[in-house]
């Protein structure tokens, strides 16, 4: 499948950089609106993946034609602690951090209710989000969630750190070298990440360079790939109240052996039998949804964002 043509941005404004000091960490967001109309609807929070140069960047596509359709929401695009144009202090992340990240950066700067809208494996954040927020948060968008065997089992501490110890060293530095390439990008990308190897083209791979680049940027990588995320979640998505809505890939997959037989339909099955109020919906695509099928994602969740419950 082709990735989603984005051509008038003549409906969006592309609002620049704007900081925000946390724990004396300067973070970086950006506010989109619609232009020649006033915002309209409830706030959308959108939550980046953590990966070799991906930020809030990963959202670009996405936001450009959520206005183009016609939508009238605004959006809050934050580069989370360690990617974009935030801080990257030498420190190893967990969903805890980045969630009291978001949650202050709620309180402080947006200081009404959202929808949040998180990408894949971040979930985990989305959900401790909720935890310290419930106020302020009005419902939820999960693209591509993890495999529900990742979200249910909680990986061993010492081998967290065992693994976070490996990758914080020359080792780990060697490889982030080689992890930035555009022929490691390109190949894991079309692997691991797009249903379709036409998907993964120039816009993509430029804008993880340009990510990857500082190699600070490692740190929060690796933190990810360490598996301080990896908890047993069902108690805590169960006890999510918030209207939710899991849009899956029609050839989702996961790179976790645990995860590898799970079908999309199965995981759908597995999220909607915990979550209070859950829905779901399969779209063409894999494990980047709003950014290779972006009309498709925004024509699946749209009618739920907007919706009044």
């Amino acid at each position: 499948m082709q990735p989603s043509a984005v051509t008038n941005t003549t409906n969006l404004t592309a609002h620049p950089s704007q900081f925000y000091s946390w724990r004396n960490y300067r973070c970086a967001y950006e506010v989109r609106q619609p232009t020649n109309t006033a915002p309209e609807g409830i706030p959308l929070l959108l939550i980046h993946p953590i990966g070799v140069g991906l930020s809030r960047q990963f959202w670009q596509r996405f936001c450009c034609e959520w206005y183009n359709t016609g939508q009238r929401n605004s959006i809050y695009n934050p580069d989370l602690l360690g990617c974009g144009e935030s801080d990257m202090p030498h420190v190893a992340y967990t969903p805890n951090d980045w969630a009291e990240q978001l949650q202050y950066f709620l309180e402080t700067v947006v200081q009404k209710p959202v929808i949040v809208v998180v990408q894949g494996a971040l979930l985990p954040v989305a959900i401790a989000l909720v935890q310290k927020q419930s106020n302020l948060i009005a419902k939820l968008v999960l693209s591509g969630p993890p495999t529900w065997a990742l979200m249910t089992n909680k990986s061993p501490e010492w081998r967290q750190k065992f693994a976070w110890n490996l990758l914080d060293s020359p080792f780990g530095s060697a490889f982030y070298r080689y992890a930035r390439t555009r022929k490691f990008l390109h190949s894991f990308s079309t692997r691991q990440l797009f249903a379709s190897e036409n998907a993964v083209d120039a816009e993509w791979l430029n804008t993880l360079l340009a990510g990857a680049e500082n190699p600070s940027s490692r740190y929060a990588v690796f933190s990810f790939l360490a598996g301080f995320w990896r908890q047993d979640y069902t108690n805590s998505i169960a006890s999510i109240e918030q209207p939710t809505l899991a849009v899956m890939g029609e050839t989702a997959s996961s790179i976790s052996q645990k995860g590898k037989k799970e079908t999309p339909d199965k995981r759908l099955t597995h999220y909607l039998a915990c979550l209070p109020q859950g829905r779901g919906i399969k779209i063409n695509g894999r494990n980047v949804l709003p950014y290779e099928s972006t009309a498709e994602f925004i024509a699946a969740i749209a009618t739920f964002i907007n919706e009044i419950f």
